[in-house]
């Protein structure tokens, strides 16, 4: 308010004289004649009242109280703010509270937040446990908009579930990403010219089973990132020969595996399936295969692929130097006797190739399961060559029986090593069963050169 223009004081009526003012709305007019003529106030007329302090403007509405009369203003003030007719405290924005504009009284408490679980967010976390990445992100953005709005739990959840499908497909992305760097990079391997073919060579898909070949220098290319070297042309030549490797069979991949290229590691993992039964077939004398030839599978690159081939070439291998001769040994070439004393120690010579890696105490069951495994391959070998119809030559016959007799013994031996459970003692029962098995090894020699097989030892891990 403003001040008034007079600092005389100002003259209260009597409350029982005073008439009843209604400071619900102004006073009405008067013509100035009506007006009394200003007076001086009484001798005896009381200072007006002290105003009291303001209320607290954050403090909660109380009752108002009754008006008692009017208090002059100066003309040019404003009149004060009406109370509104509800008996609500007078005194314009500072009478109300802040919390009637959020909708909550001073002193009253929030609303209780919700005990209800969001939904959604279980199924969130369900769904990026059990790795449904895809799903567990769309019910995640649900359930977090769902319990902003409603007030509900689940919110750790909610989120765990998002992050669940984040990783998820982040981990998708880079696999897909992978296979399409992999692919990219097998087809700059296609696309590569490949080099111009020297005189006198030939494709390696043109290679059937007994052909001998060598690998002219620019016949093929390696891979700069670590891929296997990929083969343009080979030259075929006799066997006869000086020559790198020899071919024991092709095979074809069968159309069960799709028709889709299935990726340089399956394809070579396949090509190693389809390969083994060709290769043990056409060298069934283990000991015909000149050391540093190793067993080599020539299989299709995508590019070959997408032209309609299917085959997989099966060879034994040299790149190091070179041989002469065939390693050929297969049914069509043996007769009887060689052919059953081959078939005899095969199994036998499989078996031995089987041995664990490490130390005994490291590996104690499985040098146990191999030992068993030795013991019945010991004893059929032993069955096999003791067979009355085999015609042996007069040479071979003793020292065929002997040799059945010792791998007999060597069976029992195996067998007590089988049963050996504590580690010490298993590598002692090992090693005398080795010992037994290497007194075999003079034996063989003896029988194959009666039998006119090779006598050259290709199996050096026999030497104990």
């Amino acid at each position: 308010m403003s001040k008034p223009d007079s600092d005389a004081p100002v003259a209260v009526p009597d409350a029982a004289a005073a008439p009843t003012v209604d400071l619900r709305k102004p006073d009405a007019p008067t013509s100035k004649s009506a007006e009394p003529a200003d007076t001086p106030a009484p001798a005896d007329t009381p200072a007006p009242a002290e105003t009291p302090a303001p209320a607290d403007p954050w403090a909660a509405p109380g009752p108002a109280a009754p008006p008692t009369g009017r208090i002059p203003m100066p003309m040019s003030a404003p009149h004060p703010p009406l109370p509104p007719a509800n008996g609500a405290p007078a005194g314009g924005w500072a009478s109300v509270v802040p919390g009637a504009y959020s909708g909550f009284q001073p002193g009253y408490a929030y609303p209780p937040a919700s005990e209800q679980t969001n939904g959604f967010a279980v199924g969130a976390l369900v769904t990026g446990l059990v790795c449904v990445w895809p799903v567990a992100l769309v019910l995640s953005i649900i359930a977090l908009v769902q319990i902003g709005k409603r007030g509900e739990r689940g919110r750790g959840m909610a989120v765990t579930g998002l992050v669940f499908g984040v990783i998820g497909l982040l981990l998708t992305g880079l696999g897909v990403l992978g296979g399409i760097v992999a692919a990219g990079r097998s087809d700059r391997a296609d696309h590569l010219p490949a080099p111009k073919a020297p005189a006198g060579s030939v494709r390696w898909s043109a290679l059937k089973a007994g052909d001998c070949y060598s690998t002219p220098e620019d016949g093929s290319r390696t891979d700069p990132d670590g891929g296997d070297e990929t083969v343009y042309w080979v030259r075929k030549v006799p066997c006869s020969a000086p020559h790198h490797g020899e071919v024991a069979g092709t095979v074809r991949i069968p159309a069960s595996d799709g028709p889709s290229y299935p990726g340089e590691a399956k394809i070579r993992e396949r090509a190693g399936e389809l390969c083994g039964p060709v290769l043990d077939e056409y060298a069934l004398d283990q000991w015909a295969i000149p050391d540093g030839m190793d067993d080599v599978y020539l299989y299709p690159t995508r590019g070959n692929w997408r032209s309609g081939e299917r085959s997989v070439t099966c060879a034994f291998e040299d790149r190091d130097a070179e041989h002469t001769g065939t390693v050929r040994t297969d049914r069509g070439s043996l007769n009887s006797a060689q052919l059953t004393y081959l078939e005899a120690v095969k199994g036998f010579n499989s078996a031995y190739a089987k041995r664990p890696k490490g130390e005994v105490d490291a590996a104690n069951s499985e040098y146990a399961a191999w030992a068993r495994q030795m013991a019945a391959a010991s004893r059929a070998e032993a069955e096999q060559l003791s067979k009355t119809s085999t015609v042996w030559p007069d040479g071979a016959k003793p020292k065929v029986t002997e040799l059945a007799a010792a791998q007999r013994a060597a069976a029992d031996a195996w067998d007590a090593a089988a049963k050996t459970t504590d580690a010490t003692a298993l590598a002692g029962a090992i090693r005398r069963a080795q010992q037994l098995t290497a007194k075999t090894l003079p034996l063989s020699v003896e029988i194959r050169r009666e039998l006119g097989l090779s006598t050259g030892e290709q199996a050096p891990d026999l030497r104990v």
